[in-house]
């Protein structure tokens, strides 16, 4: 126990208080008397007492005229020492030894706003302020066919785009907007603007809308043909239609990487840079602060195995003639057409009729006054080759196709009667009433088809998400 002796505390082990060796008497410490410190060391040397004498403690006067110099001399260093970079926390230990902590006192940086001019390479920062005020956030309502009751199911989902024109003009992805009643687009400054769909195409994956508005800022578009694999990539868009106006970064993964996605072929940049539901019709940057893509897809499984770092994105070179033909016509007018009724070659078929090749396009049929028939292509026949491009599927000819336009020539590999024929070929483009009832059969599917983008192969992650995100 702690027994208090005129404030002054010392342990003891005695149930009673008590200390062994106590020798002045209860009289000396009833009237508050305590032996001086002679006394105390006398009785210590001869043994009566074993406790060594205590010491009288005085106060100590401060020294206020030190303390005010010490203090001054501690500002004066920590003044010389922010000079120096930064400002220096000294903390004592208690044994004369100190840590001192570094903390840095950089001004924030000041990121200027440049004008895109595809010679000047710029910061992430910088690429970010000069085109964010671009992209937009765009929000789409629709509807779902009927529910049990039999009433409209009403959808909603988001997306991405980017401003092309200063009229108004903003291109984003085909199966962000094909199914849409609505579509609200808004800037980085907030303001919303309810957009009209102009047309699209859903073999390229890439539409047009427009907005009443005047002055917007638009981007600058680079040369995707100039990408390298390595290059330094960015991507601005809304994932997840919430974390609006992100920005990642990444690489460029591959050029000109042909990938399928659910029987539509496309030619794609592939880079590892983050994209997620949302991002789908972005921007995608170089370091210059050109549009060399539009974000389109990211595969987050493949053969029941996650993976990680698979975007891609639809190179502008390939799509910007197409884009200003949706400007001008409302549809793409020159798509290369052929006007056969195609099926892909298989080894059951070439067992059927005894030919020789189990692998190409079969020719069904030839419609009258096509490409086709001009270049005298006949029911029987199998392609093989365009120009130096072998033809193994139905796919493998309309990723072909993309290659051209509406009046380039090309050379098909044709297997017929036994023989391999080579036949001159100039495409053509899609008929009018065709292209029209195209472009008004897509823009009835925006009212009445709200939700066939579930599971839309052009932005995979749809099939985890619905119909929440493009």
């Amino acid at each position: 126990m702690y027994n208090d002796e005129q404030n002054l505390y010392h342990y003891t082990y005695r149930k009673d208080g008590s200390e062994p060796g106590a020798r002045y008497d209860a009289q000396q410490a009833a009237s508050g008397a305590r032996p001086t410190v002679d006394e105390q060391l006398h009785s210590y040397q001869s043994g009566q007492d074993r406790r060594p004498p205590v010491q009288e403690m005085k106060p100590v006067k401060k020294n206020r005229i030190g303390l005010k110099i010490t203090a001054l001399a501690l500002c004066c260093a920590l003044v010389g020492g922010a000079v120096g970079g930064g400002t220096v926390w000294a903390v004592s230990r208690g044994s004369g030894n100190s840590t001192s902590v570094n903390v840095s006192n950089r001004p924030a940086t000041q990121v200027s706003i440049n004008t895109v001019d595809g010679k000047t390479p710029m910061t992430d920062a910088e690429v970010y302020a000069a085109n964010v005020n671009s992209v937009v956030s765009i929000n789409v309502t629709g509807t779902s066919g009927t529910n049990f009751f039999g009433q409209s199911v009403q959808t909603a989902s988001a997306g991405s785009g980017f401003v092309l024109t200063k009229d108004g003009y903003i291109v984003t992805n085909y199966h962000v907007v094909k199914d849409a009643d609505t579509v609200k687009v808004t800037m980085y400054n907030g303001d919303a603007y309810e957009a009209k769909y102009i047309g699209g195409d859903e073999d390229y994956d890439i539409a047009v809308i427009k907005v009443e508005a005047a002055d917007l800022p638009a981007v600058t578009l680079g040369d995707s043909t100039t990408l390298n694999v390595g290059d330094h990539v960015l991507a601005i868009g809304n994932p997840l239609g919430e974390l609006t106006f992100s920005m990642s970064g990444g690489m460029v993964s591959s050029v000109n990487r042909a990938i399928n996605v659910d029987g539509t072929p496309f030619n794609m940049i592939q880079t590892d840079t983050s994209i997620n539901p949302g991002n789908s019709g972005g921007p995608l940057l170089n370091s210059c602060g050109e549009v060399v893509g539009i974000v389109s897809a990211k595969y987050s499984s493949y053969s029941n195995e996650a993976v990680e770092g698979l975007g891609f994105a639809i190179p502008i070179n390939d799509v910007i003639a197409m884009i200003q033909d949706i400007m001008t016509n409302g549809y793409v007018s020159n798509k290369p057409f052929l006007g056969i009724t195609p099926m892909s070659m298989t080894e059951q078929m070439a067992a059927q009729y005894r030919y020789d090749v189990t692998t190409g396009v079969f020719v069904c049929s030839t419609e009258d006054g096509s490409a086709a028939e001009k270049a005298g292509l006949q029911m029987g026949d199998v392609i093989t080759k365009v120009d130096d491009t072998d033809i193994r599927t139905v796919e493998d000819l309309n990723a072909a196709k993309k290659k051209y336009s509406a009046g380039d020539t090309a050379t098909l590999t044709v297997y017929r009667g036994g023989e391999t024929i080579q036949v001159e070929i100039t495409w053509g483009s899609v008929p009018v009433d065709r292209q029209a009832e195209e472009s008004q059969q897509q823009t009835q599917d925006n009212s009445q088809n709200g939700n066939s983008y579930y599971g839309n192969p052009y932005d995979l992650f749809d099939y985890f998400f619905g119909s929440r995100y493009r």
